[in-house]
């Protein structure tokens, strides 16, 4: 990585007032993970079932925040961070089911303290690459003794089997340092895998729905 000047005199993480800053994304990932369980908690009460297997949290570290600004060309500082940055802090919930993706995504969404900035729909529109989630931008306040600050959160929400795939599917594609390069024969192999769990999510809906009747 070819770093700044700017970079190498004064790291990011050294920087005044980022320990500050970064502990606002991480507060931040707290009140979603939070506001989570309370929903999730609420819904297993009025249903006898819980929607999501588990949740995966994810603060960037100052040397991953400082290496996507390079990347972006902007300036390594903390109010660029702040303007340029929008997934520093991240949230991936693991659902049982396709059901469960959108019912999640829904009680998140609809209190209203925080603002949905962006949706992506990964599910029904899958990406070339055969790749499938839910992406939602979020603004959430964090509120600290004396003040409220809106921070962004990048939120995903998806099946265990899409789980699996992506897992999988990003460490075969970054194994031994390749940086996502791999042949095409490889690339259809992932592909198809990913439209087998896809047809599996679906057989796993199907035979729950099947249950709960």
């Amino acid at each position: 990585m070819k770093w700044t000047d700017q970079s190498l005199k004064n790291p990011l993480g050294e920087q005044e007032g980022f320990k500050l800053f970064h502990r606002e994304y991480d507060d931040a990932i707290q009140t979603v993970n939070t506001r989570l369980e309370i929903l999730v908690n609420d819904f297993q009460v009025r249903n006898d079932y819980s929607p999501i297997h588990h949740i995966d949290k994810r603060l960037k570290t100052p040397e991953s925040i400082e290496e996507k600004l390079v990347r972006l060309n902007c300036e390594v500082s903390v109010p660029s961070a702040r303007e340029n940055i929008r997934d520093i802090a991240g949230l991936r919930v693991i659902c049982n089911f396709i059901e469960d993706v959108y019912a999640v995504a829904d009680m998140l969404t609809s209190q209203d303290d925080i603002e949905l900035v962006s949706f992506k729909d990964y599910i029904k529109n899958p990406k070339p690459n055969g790749y499938r989630s839910l992406h939602l931008a979020l603004n959430v306040p964090v509120y600290h003794i004396d003040s409220k600050v809106i921070t962004p959160v990048e939120v995903q929400v998806r099946t265990v089997a899409m789980d699996f795939w992506a897992s999988l599917e990003r460490q075969l594609r970054y194994k031994q340092n390749n940086e996502g390069k791999i042949s095409e024969k490889t690339n259809i192999e992932l592909k198809a895998c990913a439209e087998v769990s896809a047809k599996l999510d679906e057989r796993m809906q199907k035979i729950f729905d099947e249950v709960k009747k």
